[in-house]
């Protein structure tokens, strides 16, 4: 099956009432764990790649390539977008456009609004001749994922009536609204703003987008599916399972050093947490 944009698959999920993950690729075998996972439990998903993966992985057409070679060799039959990740600008989102993306998001969050706005229309005239599907963010998610760092001081939670302009405006496919979560660990339980997520889900009508999804409560996540979420980002989570996957193996057998030997008990915990979150949020059996 060949990927697909993630337009589809995000308004099917907010009509019916769950969530498609989006599991961030960090090498091969998170790249090989999240599309056995989502072939197994016949969910779509969604491929996260932010930039740093991307230059630690070789590119964004080396990216594409092994995402397309392991679909083929896994007769994958799910949908598949792969989105770039806090696109830091429009060169970089077009980069990624003609290197076989299917998604971008432009992150001009922390630009004044009237400048965000023109950025992301920008980057959606050129998306959408292509048929790929765009994600936009308003005000500051905190932590730390990637290149990207916002302290607690820069953090922002999103005004619901901007949020609405700039979707009226940009013709955005989903939104990411500053709303409490946090990119990483938590520091203390996540405090989610539900009122303004309501508000701004109501005003814009389009698929909203839960960035930090690691950490969250199952109450939480599914008191944000009902007020018209429909992505959750993931991955933090799968990294924590992947490092403390190779760290009891190694414990366990000090003088092995073939990296399969290590890194595929990585590879297991990874799909099997990423299979957990896609039951948790609803996507398992959508496909």
């Amino acid at each position: 099956m060949p990927l697909v944009s993630m337009k589809e698959m995000l308004e099917t999920a907010k009509a019916e009432g769950y969530a498609v993950g989006q599991f961030n690729l960090n090498n091969m075998e998170f790249t090989q764990a999240i599309l056995q996972a989502a072939e197994e439990e016949q969910s779509p998903v969604i491929l996260g790649v932010s930039e740093g993966a991307a230059r630690y992985m070789g590119g964004f057409h080396t990216v594409v390539t092994l995402v397309e070679a392991l679909m083929a060799e896994y007769e994958t039959t799910v949908p598949v977008a792969i989105h770039l990740d806090h696109g830091s600008s429009f060169e970089k989102c077009v980069e990624a456009m003609y290197a076989g993306f299917t998604s971008v998001m432009i992150d001009g969050s922390h630009f004044p609004l009237e400048e965000n706005i023109a950025l992301t229309q920008k980057v959606v005239d050129v998306a959408h001749t292509l048929g790929i599907s765009v994600e936009a963010e308003l005000g500051r998610i905190g932590g730390q994922e990637d290149d990207l760092i916002v302290d607690d001081a820069e953090a922002a939670y999103a005004i619901p009536s901007e949020c609405d302009q700039l979707v009226r405006e940009t013709n955005v496919d989903c939104f990411a609204p500053a709303l409490g979560s946090v990119h990483g660990p938590y520091k203390g339980e996540p405090n989610l703003g539900f009122d303004r997520m309501e508000e701004v889900g109501k005003l814009t009508g389009v698929p909203l987008v839960l960035h930090g999804g690691t950490g969250i409560p199952t109450k939480d996540i599914q008191k944000a599916i009902s007020l018209g979420t429909a992505k959750i980002n993931v991955n933090t989570e799968s990294q924590i399972s992947s490092a403390k996957a190779v760290r009891e193996t190694l414990d366990a057998n000090p003088d092995m050093y073939d990296p399969r030997k290590y890194l595929g008990p990585a590879r297991d915990a990874i799909k099997e947490t990423v299979k957990g979150k896609m039951r948790e949020f609803g996507s398992s059996n959508k496909a």
